[in-house]
């Protein structure tokens, strides 16, 4: 028995100290994937900055707060946006799409559609110097919705009633639990098509398009890259290092280097994303999608 014990040890050992120990274990893989998800910091100093606009556009601090910084930098001379979103709720892809806006007057931004480019996100773009559209990339959705539930067959069967108190006749406006009546409706539909139109409005003056074109070019068509190229929503089509190479070209820098993003602030950040994306599914509201 002994033997058998000795012969096995170098399996149960490990084993038994991975059980007694599990927390510092825990500890030292996380810290470990953290370290070598790392890149080590570069010798010279970067010049050149990629920002990453990817999954629902929901809270936006994060992205708001890079593009703030590489405004601020003076040793980042050029930026590329790179977007691969299918959109989301209307007033963050505003926020990022004016703060777009404000850094390229400083200096050149280029946004890249690497996936998706859709409402939000491409209103995120629109003020750029230039867009760039990957080859089997999706473009457009210039669009505007709002959604809700009706539950009330299911409330009714489970028993569920509501109680409200309320002051303002559409205070209940968009309420999941009954069907909305005519007159919010209306009152719904009269936002969605205001928003509509300052979205198309915005696009039009950053892309030099006709408004009265809109049905063209927005009224949530969806695009291939070329068929964005040919409406006017996209500059060019062409792959990652074409973007990269616009933005150094844009921003005149005679040795191009690139700043790296954390690669576990990354895997972070889409996590945030998903789990954000699951709650809005869930209750709805006005997005840009």
């Amino acid at each position: 028995m002994n033997f058998i014990s000795k012969l096995f040890w170098p399996i149960t050992a490990p084993i038994r100290f991975i059980q007694n120990n599990f927390k510092t274990v825990l500890f030292l893989t996380i810290l470990y994937f953290i370290i070598a998800s790392s890149d080590a910091p570069d010798l010279k100093q970067p010049n050149l900055q990629i920002i990453e606009l990817s999954g629902p556009i929901m809270v936006v601090d994060e992205v708001l707060e890079k593009i703030e910084k590489a405004k601020k930098d003076t040793t980042i001379k050029g930026v590329l946006l790179k977007i691969n979103s299918p959109g989301g709720a209307v007033a963050p892809s505003v926020e990022v799409a004016y703060a777009i806006k404000e850094l390229n007057e400083q200096k050149p931004v280029v946004a890249y559609a690497s996936g998706i480019m859709a409402s939000g996100s491409y209103y995120s773009a629109i003020w750029a110097s230039q867009i760039i559209a990957n080859p089997g990339s999706m473009i457009g959705s210039i669009g505007v919705i709002m959604q809700s539930l009706d539950a009330s067959e299911l409330m009714d069967k489970i028993g569920i009633k509501t109680q409200t108190v309320k002051a303002g006749e559409y205070k209940e406006s968009g309420t999941p639990t009954r069907q909305w009546t005519q007159q919010e409706r209306e009152e719904l539909e009269k936002i969605t098509k205001n928003t509509y139109n300052m979205f198309v409005e915005d696009v039009a003056t950053a892309r030099g398009l006709a408004v009265e074109d809109h049905k063209s070019y927005a009224n949530a068509h969806i695009f291939t890259a070329n068929g964005a190229l040919k409406v006017g929503l996209v500059d060019q089509v062409g792959t990652l290092s074409v973007a990269k190479k616009r933005v150094e070209n844009l921003s005149k820098v005679e040795n191009p280097i690139w700043a790296k993003e954390d690669k576990m602030d990354q895997f972070i950040n889409k996590l945030v994303n998903r789990t954000i994306q699951t709650f809005v599914n869930q209750f709805g509201g006005l997005q840009a999608y």
